[in-house]
């Protein structure tokens, strides 16, 4: 058997084997928060006032009784499935390559597409800061060299790109923390309801955009096969992340809507706003925790799905080269490319307005993208119980579902099915379109695997 860290084809490696496990428990939980505080924070509190009022922070508490079962099915699966690639891995270990496939092609498709829309909002949130960039000439400019960044840093070594996640995380997180713990002192509690419950449409509606807010481990989960202590560092890092997350965007929720009141369903910058009614001053800070979130969320996306193109390419899926590790960085260089491309393309389409893939359609794009994660959750959750039952374990002691194999993964299926329930027609069919083309091109992409297969073995 050839050695999987040889190099036979131009200095590239290929294997799991050829990965750095370099990103420990700290580095992961900060990645799982970056990817999780994308831009939807700085937008959420505005669009769930406007939805549901006083009573927005429900929206939030429900929301997290959702999510929370589900990261205890990824702290389970996750440690037991130590092998790169998230959903698409640990849907393969317990059900076979094609629900592997659908997960793991509609996890790309969301993130070329949340990564390409945040790089959008973050042009135009350097322009209201910086007026040089208003023209969609400048914002291009601005988002080709961003795209070229965090390129660089996912390029040369996934230390590097660590590092640079858990720097930006800090940045972030900081101020709005900060903002929190200083905000409540300031709430007007009669803006704040807890038992004006609204319909189930607006009710259903919130839960979808928060299940998109709340989303983002299953992203900073792909890269497994660079984690130091697999069945130990993801539970720490999932579980860990989730509580702050929830306890966060309730906080800032309660504080934006006592501070700013019936106002704050009309701000198009509520974080900001509500800083700057607290200290003028603070809404410049705001804006560029903003810009510095959105460049942390493109990172931590970059990282976590150029490691889900290299899962597909190294298990046949895409072209081997795909799959293949540079020998002196031990990065997937070229799935990191494909990624970052396709990205950086939808993005400049959206801003030069020459598609309308994404232009304008920011607010139908959370509730598909979130629709389509509650549905990757689904198959992780059940993942989670199968893999629990077959008592799979590759490196370590793994994390044990409370309850047994079954409740936990049950509570999480039942939450996340009431929940794409509440999507229409519409949205329904744009999820529905996008699985029909996967099943196609699943199929096509089998049988060249399997004749690339019977090649090998000749």
């Amino acid at each position: 058997m050839s050695d999987p860290r040889s190099a036979p084809h131009g200095g590239a490696l290929q294997g799991e084997a050829a990965l750095v496990r370099a990103v420990g428990s700290f580095a992961l939980t900060a990645a799982v928060i970056n990817i999780i505080v994308g831009a939807g924070i700085f937008k959420m509190p505005a669009t769930l006032s406007a939805q549901m009022g006083a009573a927005a922070p429900l929206a939030l508490i429900a929301g997290a009784l959702a999510i929370l079962p589900v990261a205890l099915c990824f702290a389970a699966v996750g440690s037991r499935a130590a092998a790169t690639g998230g959903p698409y891995t640990y849907a393969s270990a317990a059900f076979g390559p094609f629900a592997g496939f659908v997960a793991g092609a509609l996890m790309w498709i969301s993130n070329v597409a949340s990564s390409a829309g945040v790089a959008a909002a973050l042009g135009v949130q350097v322009a209201s800061l910086f007026p040089a960039f208003e023209t969609p000439q400048m914002r291009a400019a601005l988002l080709a060299g961003v795209y070229l960044i965090i390129f660089l840093l996912n390029a040369f070594g996934v230390k590097l790109g660590a590092r640079a996640i858990a720097t930006l995380a800090t940045l972030k997180l900081t101020p709005l923390f900060l903002l929190t713990a200083v905000g409540l002192f300031f709430v007007d509690w009669t803006q704040v309801n807890w038992t004006d419950v609204p319909s189930w449409g607006a009710m259903g509606t919130s839960m979808v955009l928060v299940m998109f807010a709340y989303s983002g481990m299953e992203t900073a989960l792909i890269p497994s096969g660079e984690v130091r202590d697999v069945s130990r560092s993801v539970p720490r890092a999932t579980i860990a992340a989730i509580l702050l997350v929830v306890l966060l965007y309730l906080g800032l929720q309660i504080v934006s809507q006592g501070v700013l009141g019936l106002a704050l369903g009309k701000s198009g910058v509520p974080l900001a706003d509500t800083a700057g009614a607290l200290w003028q001053p603070a809404r410049v800070l705001l804006l560029l925790t903003a810009c510095v979130s959105m460049l942390g969320f493109l990172m931590g996306n970059l990282l976590g799905t150029s490691r889900l193109v290299y899962a597909l390419g190294r298990d046949g899926y895409l072209p081997s080269a795909f799959g293949a590790v540079s020998a002196k960085y031990r990065v997937p260089l070229l799935a990191i490319t494909a990624h970052a491309g396709c990205a950086c393309v939808l993005a400049l389409a959206s801003v030069l307005d020459v598609s309308s893939l994404v232009s304008g359609g920011f607010d139908a794009l959370v509730l598909i993208s979130g629709g389509g994660n509650c549905l990757v959750y689904i198959l992780v959750c059940a993942s989670a119980w199968r893999l629990q039952r077959l008592d799979l374990r590759e490196r370590g002691e793994p994390f044990v579902l409370p309850g047994g194999a079954i409740l936990v993964p049950l509570i999480s299926v039942l939450a996340m099915t009431a929940i794409v329930a509440t999507l229409t027609a519409k949205e329904w069919m744009a999820l529905g379109g996008a699985l029909a083309l996967l099943i196609a091109l699943y199929a096509a992409l089998s049988v060249v695997r399997r004749r690339r297969l019977a090649q090998q073995a000749s």
